[in-house]
């Protein structure tokens, strides 16, 4: 596989914001890897050998990536915090509905919580718990909820979340402990 600097896929980004099928089609097989390692550390915290679900959201996560053309990529750290938002955002749509259908023609019914169930036993309740902190967090201090947003469902890095919020690396690295603390508190009562 080959690796395109950050320049090479903002570029790739733009061209398929102006309508360049081909860019897309490039760009994929590039961020696969790494927008799949973030849902698998999102999905298995602590477990490996989880592909099913990290596989199912991918695959969910691409279907609602084919209709982001019309989107203004600033750059790679921008599509990978849309990414994170995203992936957030199918997590709890599928915790919220109990139920995901793997993708395909004629397959069969996968639960995703129950697969996950397996890893996270309390997955749909801390998760949808962990959904309504943040949602409290932002209305008290929106970057740091960013900031749990891009690690935990994103799995950016310090350095990549100081790109995207456009702050330093030790914002980022004080936000991430002060919201762990926070969400600790509101999570644990």
């Amino acid at each position: 596989m080959t690796t395109l600097s950050s320049h090479e896929i903002t570029g790739l980004l733009q061209a398929w914001n102006r309508g360049d099928g081909q860019a897309l089609e490039t760009l994929i097989p590039l961020v696969y890897a790494e927008l799949y390692g973030s849902a698998q550390r999102c999905l298995a915290r602590g477990r490996r050998g989880n592909s099913l679900q990290t596989t199912a959201l991918i695959n969910e996560l691409y279907l609602r990536m084919v209709d982001w053309h019309a989107l203004n990529w600033q750059d790679r750290a921008h599509f990978y915090a849309i990414c994170a938002t995203q992936m957030r955002r199918i997590l709890i749509d599928l915790f919220r509905a109990g139920q995901f259908q793997k993708r395909g023609g004629g397959a069969e019914r996968v639960s995703l919580h129950s697969s996950a169930a397996a890893v996270w036993p309390d997955a749909k309740k801390d998760l949808l718990a962990i959904d309504e902190a943040l949602k409290r967090l932002t209305a008290v201090d929106e970057r740091k909820s960013r900031v749990v947003e891009l690690r935990f469902f994103g799995g950016l890095s310090v350095k990549e979340t100081a790109e995207v919020l456009k702050v330093s690396q030790e914002t980022v690295t004080r936000d991430w402990k002060l919201a762990k603390a926070w969400l600790l508190c509101e999570l644990t009562g």
